[in-house]
């Protein structure tokens, strides 16, 4: 049983009796359905139904030569409409599945960034070699278990004027620090001491998340996983058709990065509101914009 159902609206699928109905309805009446070619005897195939809007389940498998068709694996998602980034992304082959993930260099974290890659097929399509560097949009949605709202924290104009200076940059330092420049690495190595300093000042007297207004964190053993706290910029209530069970749908910036983010209704601590913030840990997952292929 896929443990992120629930953020969809899934939370009654307890059996695998249940779970067997549901992904033959699915697989019955898929609303998008996707193949490649893998060779001569293999088709891979990509069947999605949606239960709300870009909200839902898609199954991935095989056709073989004889027209069966053997299932690999499936997943919960939630498409997002929103370019994140468009950085270099390079992928890799999950070992368990047919299924891939893939890593973008995003300055603005200075991290490696990995996500479940959604558009699996259009990739597949492409017959990349793993590791290529390639360029492209990026959206990136999260499904969480778990999460709660917080206040948010009134900036005045002028502070965030001057942040968004520093973060500008910021930026250009990493870049910089990315192509071998020592200059760049030591100014970036000093200003993370200056700011352990004073945060160590203020922790003494204020409350954590006061001074720290967003963070973007890799959570437990899974690579695909992190914790958040960000800005939560629109929001909305949706139905699960399937299970009548409502999902919120949160817009937040986290770090720069603008995020969807989907929990079921019952495991948000909170009432959301632009302005407030969100806390919790997400499954990050990425829609690339690849060509696309008849």
């Amino acid at each position: 049983m896929h443990r992120f159902l629930r953020a969809v609206g899934f939370s009654n699928i307890n059996t695998r009796q249940d779970l067997d109905k549901l992904l033959g309805i699915i697989m019955d009446k898929p609303n998008t359905k996707r193949k490649a070619t893998l060779d001569e005897e293999t088709t891979y195939t990509e069947m999605s139904m949606e239960f709300a809007r870009r909200i839902g389940i898609t199954i991935r498998g095989e056709y073989d030569k004889l027209g069966f068709f053997h299932l690999d694996h499936y997943y919960p998602y939630l498409e997002s409409t929103v370019i994140t980034s468009q950085e270099d992304i390079s992928f890799n082959k999950r070992v368990d599945t047919n299924a891939y993930t893939g890593m973008c260099d995003d300055i603005r974290l200075g991290i490696s960034m990995i996500f479940y890659l959604q558009n699996a097929v259009d990739y597949i399509q492409l017959k990349l070699k793993d590791n290529t560097p390639y360029k492209s949009r990026l959206s990136l949605s999260g499904l969480s278990l778990e999460g709660c709202i917080i206040l948010g924290i009134n900036t005045p104009e002028e502070t965030k004027m001057k942040r968004n200076y520093e973060t500008y940059i910021k930026k250009r330092l990493i870049a910089q620090a990315k192509n071998g420049d020592q200059d760049a690495i030591d100014s970036l190595t000093i200003d993370e001491i200056d700011l352990t300093t004073k945060l160590s000042k203020r922790i003494m007297h204020e409350d954590l998340y006061s001074i720290v207004e967003s963070t973007f964190i890799p959570y437990g053993s899974e690579s695909d996983n992190y914790s958040i706290v960000g800005t939560i910029i629109n929001w909305t209530c949706v139905t699960n058709s399937y299970t009548n069970e409502e999902v919120y749908e949160l817009l937040i910036n986290c770090n720069g990065l603008v995020i969807t983010v989907c929990i079921n209704k019952k495991d948000l601590l909170g009432e959301p509101m632009i302005g407030r913030r969100f806390k919790g840990i997400i499954w990050m997952q990425g829609h690339v914009d690849f060509p696309k292929f008849s």
